[in-house]
């Protein structure tokens, strides 16, 4: 067990079949990526971090910080979004591509820091 499906199995169990298809996408998306718990959530760090993400009660909050979010604007204006999250609620679809094109595109951002 991870620390993240640690932190997926503790959250109610309407929620759970949803966050671990993010974390599945995600940890596919990111093989090499580092797993932790920061901030309390669920994180992909490598070496620095990529996105969180994490349950709320309405909604699985993503945090690809703001330079993922305003960078993905045109395709996250259909989205609730702050400044640095993008809100997915629990009732609908998963927008699984455009989740893994928001990881990769954090992961090449980091990567050429």
């Amino acid at each position: 067990m991870s620390v993240i499906t640690a932190y997926i199995e503790e959250q109610p169990a309407e929620f759970q079949p949803q966050l671990t298809n993010v974390y599945q996408l995600l940890k596919n998306t990111l093989p090499n990526a580092e797993e932790r718990i920061s901030y309390g959530m669920p994180a992909f760090f490598q070496p620095k971090v990529l996105i969180y993400f994490g349950a709320n009660q309405h909604h699985i909050g993503i945090y690809p910080t703001n330079e993922g979010i305003s960078f993905f604007a045109k395709e996250l204006a259909d989205y609730e979004t702050t400044k640095g999250s993008w809100h997915l609620p629990y009732d609908e679809p998963l927008p699984e591509q455009l989740i893994v094109k928001l990881a990769q595109h954090r992961l090449a951002v980091v990567q050429h820091v």
